[in-house]
């Protein structure tokens, strides 16, 4: 979104209003949730009409007469709802049919909905809405009084939940990021990340890791992520010796993970605890242990890697030092550490965040190392962010609002459910494989968020019927629809990271989907180990977690060729062969994988020691 004369200005105004409301809502009380809903909807559709013009290539940004029109156009369906709220909150859903002028007002804000999500995000989403509807429209016996009813005057639909995370949870996580980057806290991670891994072998790539786990605490997607962290870390990678698709995979697995990565996870992971009435705390201890496996095997990837092409970190006067560098800046992190302390001292997390928000420059004028960041236009420049990075989310979920109403109003999540069990004949592992198929290809299309919101509605009860624990069941689903940003053959995240490379796709995307495989492991294995997932007790959740990390880090030394030496082809086989014994739980797989484990140790002990002698010798 690009802020000029003119409408730029006007544009800067709007969004910049559009994140002092959320946060008075916030502190104050939210409206009631139609309006609530409503009003945060109305500003994403002004915002995306007025930045996002129809006919991009004349040479400028500013919106055409088609825009302006479908700029009113959306805001009044919205509007005449405000006006007729009364009437609203008086009408029997299903048995008062709409108004004339309610079904005018109902089908319009569905167009406007599927052209405002088409620019921001692309066509994904709204087509497969478009094929909902015209399912219910030509396949059942749904007439279309009942769809506009459902979509545009009930809290089913356009107007629903999935709207209702997007306005009461992304928004100000979203501004939290954007206030946190512009208070200086970027840096600090990235000279974090530098001091600790920075002199290490291939330490350009584990600053990578690093830094892009910890930017994840505050930035919920993936390519932005790529694009913040990558510009340092991928050239640092290149200098060192770092092939460029290996680097390009690297930063973008490394990115990725920020959607998984507690405590400020993507906004699907918000979805997740409204569908599932937990507290969003809840979802970050399910999220804990999976994304410490993620992360330690793509840190494991990358020193197997370093190691067997025999590369050296950065020199000393390039790498800052620790203690410097917490005394400087280590004030920045309060504004994360308040969000944690609202959070375990039971406060809701939209109310932590925003504390954390508020909290981000006044934290900043505490030293003089981050002073010069607390100016006016840093402010107003953290407003205009915020707005603009939760547009695609906003105008997504209440795209996904259209086809969770279709599927509510058909019943078409039962009938899938029952497909999806028949097709896989009661087994589990055919049934986890097909979502985790259709995570994947939703994935490629659209956002995290919808391709999970479509993954609860069509697969995850299936999972559940088969006997997975509701929180695995979605974590799952949640997974891969992540993954899919460094899955071949539309990989964004990939593609971000290959553009600052200067490598090719597709050899970058292979060599993200081998950096990243264990994220690809991983939810099978919490699956049949919930206590990945901290349910149970802790001596179950203390062995998963041990069987599992060996069997990230064995998968990691299989996949690149190195553990304690470089290892032959019967020694790679054998430690991906151990790796995929442990995601089975049982003293059966885990004997065979520690045999598997223990034969190549030894082996390669053997070779270290003939190595020696004959050197010695």
């Amino acid at each position: 979104m690009t802020y000029i004369r003119g409408v730029g200005w006007l544009a800067g105004v709007i969004a910049a209003a559009m994140a002092l409301f959320h946060m008075w809502a916030i502190a104050v009380s939210p409206p009631e949730a139609v309006i609530f809903r409503g009003t945060h909807l109305l500003f994403a559709m002004v915002l995306v009409f007025l930045t996002i013009p129809l006919r991009r290539g004349r040479g400028g940004t500013n919106p055409g007469l088609e825009d302006w029109l479908l700029l009113a156009l959306s805001a009044a369906p919205v509007l005449y709802l405000f006006a007729t709220y009364d009437e609203l909150v008086n009408r029997i859903a299903m048995i008062d049919d709409p108004t004339p002028m309610q079904q005018v007002m109902g089908w319009l804000c569905v167009a406007t909905v599927l052209e405002a999500t088409r620019r921001s995000i692309g066509w994904a989403l709204p087509a497969t809405a478009l094929a909902f509807l015209a399912y219910a429209l030509f396949f059942t016996s749904v007439t279309p009084l009942v769809i506009i009813d459902q979509l545009y005057l009930t809290t089913d639909g356009i107007f629903g939940s999935t709207l209702g995370v997007s306005a009461g949870f992304v928004v100000i996580f979203v501004l939290f990021g954007s206030f946190m980057e512009r208070s200086g806290t970027g840096k600090l991670f990235m000279d974090f990340a530098l001091a600790l891994t920075g002199r290490s072998a291939g330490g350009p790539g584990k600053v990578a890791v690093l830094s892009s786990s910890l930017f994840g605490t505050v930035s919920g997607s993936a390519v932005a992520n790529v694009m913040v962290t990558g510009q340092v870390t991928i050239p640092l990678m290149l200098r060192t010796g770092f092939r460029p698709p290996f680097a390009a995979g690297v930063e973008a697995v490394a990115s990725t993970g920020g959607q998984i990565m507690p405590p400020i996870m993507g906004a699907a992971a918000f979805v997740m605890a409204e569908y599932m009435g937990v507290a969003y705390l809840q979802v970050v201890q399910w999220a804990a242990l999976p994304a410490l496996l993620y992360y330690a095997a793509t840190f494991a990837a990358v020193h197997f890697e370093a190691r067997r092409t025999r590369l050296a970190g950065l020199a000393d006067a390039e790498v800052p030092r620790l203690g410097p560098t917490l005394a400087a800046n280590g004030h920045l992190v309060i504004p994360i550490l308040l969000i944690l302390g609202g959070l375990f001292g039971g406060y809701s997390a939209p109310l932590s965040a925003l504390v954390g928000t508020l909290a981000c420059f006044p934290v900043a004028l505490l030293r003089r190392s981050s002073r010069g960041n607390v100016t006016p236009a840093a402010v107003w420049e953290a407003l205009l962010d915020g707005a603009k990075g939760a547009l695609g989310v906003a105008m997504a979920c209440a795209c996904a609002g259209v086809v969770i109403g279709i599927i509510a109003l058909t019943g078409l999540g039962i009938i899938f459910t029952q497909v999806v069990v028949n097709i896989a004949n009661n087994s589990l592992l055919f049934a986890l494989l097909m979502t985790m198929v259709a995570g994947i290809i939703l994935g490629m299309g659209m956002p995290t968020t919808p391709a999970y919101i479509v993954m609860v509605s069509l697969l995850v009860p299936a999972l559940i019927k088969l006997g997975v624990v509701a929180p695995a069941a979605h974590m799952f689903a949640f997974y891969f629809a992540i993954l899919s940003a460094i899955t071949p053959p539309v990989a964004l995240a990939v593609f971000a990271a290959a553009g600052l490379a200067k490598s090719e796709l597709w050899s970058s995307g292979w060599a993200a989907v081998k950096i990243g495989a264990a994220g690809f492991i991983v939810p099978f294995m919490f699956v049949y180990e919930p206590a990945l997932l901290m349910i149970g007790g802790w001596q179950q959740v203390l062995h998963a977690s041990l069987t599992a990390g060996c069997g990230c880090l064995l998968l990691a030394a299989g996949l690149h060729g190195y553990l304690f030496g470089p290892a032959n082809g019967w020694q790679r086989a054998a430690l991906v062969g151990a790796a995929v014994t442990l995601i089975q739980p049982g003293l059966l797989t885990d004997v065979i994988g520690a045999a598997l484990a223990a034969a190549v140790i030894v082996a390669q002990v053997a070779t270290r020691r003939r190595a020696a002698a004959i050197g010695g010798g």
